[in-house]
Formats: C-alpha cells, structure tokens, sequence
C-alpha cells in the first residue's frame, strides 16, 4: 500500500474550510502545511503555517499543493509549484485567462506534473445520479441554473467583488462551473450566444449563455443578485424524458452541500496523481468565459 500524498494548502479563505474537513478524513492525503498571507490565519492550524508559498514548497517540499488563493494570484502560485515538480490542484477557474492558463497547461506538461482544475459541482450526490441517467442516452438539451447572492458566498473574502481580482463578475466565478456541468452532461461545447447585464459600477451579475454541444443545445443562467439561492440542472434527452438535479436538495444549510462534494473533489485529484487520469476542463471554462464576454457585443 502507498504512503499519502504530502499535500498543502495555499490560501485559508472561505472555500478551503471545506478542503481542510475532506482532508482530515482523506486516507490517501496528508495535510502537512498552511500557507496564507494573514499570520492570523496561517498559524492557527494543526500543522506547520507559512506566510510565503514559495517558502513553504522549499522547506516541506509536499507532492501535492492545494490552491485557494484569490483568482489573480492562480498563476504565480501554480507556476511556482509546476516548477517545483509538486502536483496542483487549484481552486476554478484555473487562472484569469485563457492565455495564462495555456502558459500552466504547458508548464504542467513540460515538467510531467498533473495539473487539476477543481469543479466540485460535478462531484455533487445529485449531479452524479443526472450523469448516471444520461449514460447511453442522446442529449437534446441542457440547462444549468447557477443562482445566489454573492456578497453572502464571499463573506469576508472581498476580491470576489473586484472584477480585476475574480476575473469579472457572475460569468467569470460561477461560469465555469456551469460550464462544466454542460461539458460533463453533453460533451465539448461551443458558446454561441451571451446576454450580460451589468450594474453600476459595470460588473457582470446576470448572464445567458447559449451553447452547442455537438447537436445538443445548452443554456447557463447566472445570477448574482438572487434572493437565496438555486443551483439545479435540467436535461431533456432526444427520446423526450427530461431529467432534473437539483444540487442542493437535502442540503438545507448554505453551503451544505460543499462538505460532501469537496470530498469528491480530493477523490478525483487522488487519481489524477496516482493514476495520472486527465481532465482538460480548466482551459475550456476560461475559454468559455472570454467566448461569453466577447459575444456580449456581437
């Protein structure tokens, strides 16, 4: 039997809460380092803090790195640890465009290092059931419906709120995951269509974004201004059944049902390493989310 995989995670915002719960009971990972730029944060766990992620690759040298650092640092730190030899698993999307991705995607393939992009949507109990329904079966349509108020998922983490940061608004944070669950449902999609409406200061917080996927039609709804929440999917299959997830049914609490699809996502990064399994879905969620914004105008 294999030892664990050394891993650490960079990045102590609200989204590694749930990384750090999967990885205490995760039996082929073992958290041996923090790293976050607020000492505060960096020195209150269980295991050895950095406060330079640099620092941190020299002297623990982990095999594995977990990134949830805001969007516009992705890139310097998957790079750092790409260079390094240190498998990535990094928070979606995988960097602030597509260009910057590309740059890692080849980094990662210079080196011979996995590179994972993480869509804990696609691990969720309800997705996996769609996904097992779909099997076999010819998709006419899909439609993701991505819905929340984003000033109560950001909490403390303001660079949700900075178009600069995140990469824009509702199309750039809860796009890619919606695109995913399109490209995990149907297959390679191509955007066809984007209406983007804005609020004052310019940032995207609705959005409908037509898409093909082969001879499938999909469409993804985003919503950053809803009052609640509602992340749900429909498929309509080309023999007239239409099938529906809803992503958060039996998951009352908000953010419920994050707990369980984390540990789905450490699953899968387990076996991108051991077994190198590929998955190209980070490239394509940036591509998609410059594609939407670009046919805003056209």
């Amino acid at each position: 039997m294999r030892p664990p995989l050394r891993i650490a995670v960079v990045g102590l915002g609200v989204i590694s809460r749930f990384y750090l719960a999967a990885l205490r009971d995760a039996p082929d990972l073992r958290l041996v380092a923090v790293c976050d730029g607020d000492p505060g944060k960096a020195f209150a766990q269980d295991v050895p803090g950095y406060t330079d992620h640099v620092r941190l690759l020299e002297e623990e040298r982990p095999d594995a790195v977990i990134v949830t650092v805001p969007n516009d640092v992705h890139h310097r730190v998957c790079a750092d640890a790409l260079e390094r030899e240190v498998a990535v698993c990094v928070e979606k999307p995988l960097a602030l465009t597509a260009g910057e991705g590309a740059e890692l995607e080849a980094l990662a393939e210079r080196r011979d290092v996995p590179l994972f992009t993480a869509f804990h949507r696609r691990h969720n109990a309800a997705v996996e059931r769609l996904a097992r329904d779909c099997a076999g079966a010819a998709v006419a349509e899909v439609t993701v419906r991505y819905f929340e108020r984003i000033e109560e998922h950001a909490g403390p983490d303001g660079w949700y709120l900075d178009a600069r940061r995140c990469g824009g608004g509702c199309v750039a944070d809860n796009g890619p995951n919606a695109f995913d669950l399109v490209r995990l449902l149907a297959g390679p999609a191509e955007t066809v269509s984007a209406r983007i409406e804005r609020d004052a200061a310019g940032t995207d917080r609705r959005a409908d974004i037509g898409l093909r996927a082969g001879p499938a039609r999909a469409r993804v709804l985003l919503d950053w201004s809803y009052p609640g929440e509602r992340k749900d999917v429909d498929v309509v299959l080309d023999d007239g059944r239409v099938l529906h997830a809803d992503m958060l049914d039996g998951h009352p609490g908000f953010k419920d049902s994050l707990w369980h699809e984390y540990v789905g996502v450490l699953r899968a990064f387990v076996q991108c390493v051991r077994g190198r399994v590929e998955y190209d879905g980070g490239l394509a969620a940036l591509r998609f989310v410059e594609d939407a914004y670009r046919l805003e105008h056209a």
